[in-house]
């Protein structure tokens, strides 16, 4: 078929219209025919996992083509009802019953597992990167849920949802927990391929995702779930074990705990009226404003997020004032509305286009969906707006330097905030470039610093930090090269700045003082 042909029909027939559907079938039957040559290339072990995965790339990208524009009509968004977004003091105040083991014996806890750490240097699962007291990601969330099995002397299996970029070492790593009181389950997330931005066609040749073909390839977000979980089997496995629900979040949200308050309030609603879908949501900040937003919709609760604001309002959006709450990406949902849902092909997630460049500098896009997203297709759907706590992800090294100071303390999987800082929340944090990487990060700090005491910390330039460091004020050092030793500041060619004057820096360090002892 030729473009020039088509669009000369189709112009002479009903105009440009006519000619964007020509356009949209053209590319729908050149898509079609190169992932039938992909297909044809997988053995035959890999032949029905791998038509799996293509044709429900095919169904994303046939939305993708029918779409246009922003999915949402601002003009219809609407504040959610009163009683749709519930307070946690609210739900908690009703208390725990005295059968707490047989409602957590419904339960199974699902953390997102397909990313990798390369954002913070580090190679393979980002799970696997020690957070405190040389303990991963993924040490803290089995030692979390062995310790509730062990006190409520209860059985409640934790699930991984593995991407194939984290599978293989994941299962290496899982035979440590062989003997703890946790069954773990693994899953594999769809693979779906990378598209050429100008052809819009796959990039990949074959199924292979190795060697040269390691960028062709992408796991689609983490809304994949539901059609993942479903194929792999394990959902009507756990429902067949009388499984109802399932708490997910993502493994780096080290917040993200098993709350018996709200998994309570799932099983025994006031109403007698159970939610199929919770979604955890908690006060917006300056630094949320790109959060997504529970909003009222066409009668329902749905999840907008900024990719799908016009332009014209993305300000509105951001503002704290008017939208109050941003998405944990912390959710209940019932499996069997999982189910449900998944057989009759009825779970609606809006499509985000992620564009990116590859090494060789090859412009091309994904086409994911997010989890929260599908909280409309769920029935009695609630929000619940829970402590800033239940939001702790380590994204970068700033946030990993939060989790393992004197902020928090350790008990069994679970951080919480230290009894001896006398603010609700923690500080601002911004380290600079030559903190990016987690070896770089650990290099520059002989001991983590006290930061009880601390309110913003903005770091730039060559520095380092040294054993007994306290941090009690705001500062922001920019400079050539600043670094600190042992209790003191030492200084040369001080690029200054307004926070941190040059009496401050000559006081410390003729003093000689430690930091414990504030800057005076």
């Amino acid at each position: 078929m030729s473009f020039a042909k088509d669009f000369s029909k189709a112009m002479s027939q009903s105009g440009p219209s006519q000619f964007q559907e020509v356009i949209r079938q053209e590319l729908e039957y050149s898509m079609k025919v190169e992932l039938d040559k992909i297909l044809a290339t997988a053995p035959s072990n890999e032949l029905e996992h791998t038509k799996n995965d293509l044709e429900g790339f095919k169904k994303l990208f046939h939305r993708f083509l029918q779409e246009k524009g922003p999915s949402v009509d601002w003009g219809k968004i609407q504040r959610p009802p009163e009683d749709s977004i519930q307070p946690y003091e609210k739900i908690k105040a009703r208390g725990l019953p005295d059968n707490i083991a047989s409602v957590l014996n419904k339960l199974v806890v699902v953390k997102l597992n397909g990313g990798l750490g390369t954002s913070m240097g580090c190679k393979g699962p980002k799970s696997l990167i020690g957070v405190r007291n040389e303990n991963t990601f993924l040490d803290l969330t089995v030692q979390q849920i062995e310790h509730l099995n062990k006190t409520y002397n209860t059985d409640v299996p934790l699930v991984l949802m593995n991407s194939f970029n984290t599978d293989e070492d994941t299962k290496k790593i899982l035979q440590k927990y062989s003997h703890s009181r946790v069954k773990i389950y693994t899953f594999n997330q769809s693979r779906y391929p990378r598209i050429n931005k100008e052809t819009l066609l796959p990039i990949a040749k074959d199924v292979s995702y190795s060697g040269e073909n390691t960028e062709c390839w992408y796991p689609p977000g983490h809304g994949d779930i539901y059609a993942s979980f479903y194929n792999s089997g394990l959902l009507d496995n756990l429902i067949g074990e009388g499984k109802e629900y399932i708490f997910v979040s993502n493994i780096d949200n080290l917040g993200a705990t098993v709350d018996l308050y709200i998994l309570n309030h799932l099983m025994n609603p006031p109403n007698g009226k159970r939610c199929e879908f919770v979604m955890e949501v908690t006060n917006k900040t300056r630094a949320d404003v790109k959060g997504g937003t529970l909003t009222q919709y066409e009668n329902k609760l749905r999840l907008v997020e900024i990719a799908q604001v016009p332009k014209a309002h993305v300000d509105e959006f951001k503002s704290v004032s008017k939208f109050k709450i941003f998405n944990t990406n912390n959710l209940w949902i019932a499996l069997s509305a999982i189910k449900r849902l998944q057989e009759k092909n009825a779970i609606d997630m809006e499509i985000i286009v992620n564009p990116k460049t590859l090494d060789g500098g090859l412009n091309v896009i994904q086409l994911e969906t997010a989890v929260g997203a599908a909280i409309k297709s769920f029935e009695n759907s609630l929000g619940i707006n829970v402590p800033r706590s239940r939001f702790l992800p380590v994204k970068t090294t700033s946030d990993l330097l939060l989790v393992m100071s004197n902020l928090y303390s350790l008990n069994a999987g679970s951080l919480t905030m230290s009894e001896k800082r006398e603010f609700p929340t923690v500080p601002l944090v911004k380290l600079g470039s030559s903190f990016t990487k987690v070896q770089d990060y650990l290099r520059r700090f002989e001991s983590i610093p006290d930061m009880l005491e601390l309110d913003h910390l903005t770091v730039s330039g060559d520095v380092t930090f040294g054993k007994n460091v306290s941090l009690k004020v705001s500062l922001q050092a920019g400079c050539s090269c600043i670094y600190m030793t042992n209790l003191c500041y030492s200084v040369r060619k001080p690029i200054l700045s307004h926070q941190l004057p040059l009496e401050a820096f000559l006081r410390i360090k003729k003093q000689q003082k430690s930091l414990q002892q504030g800057l005076q």
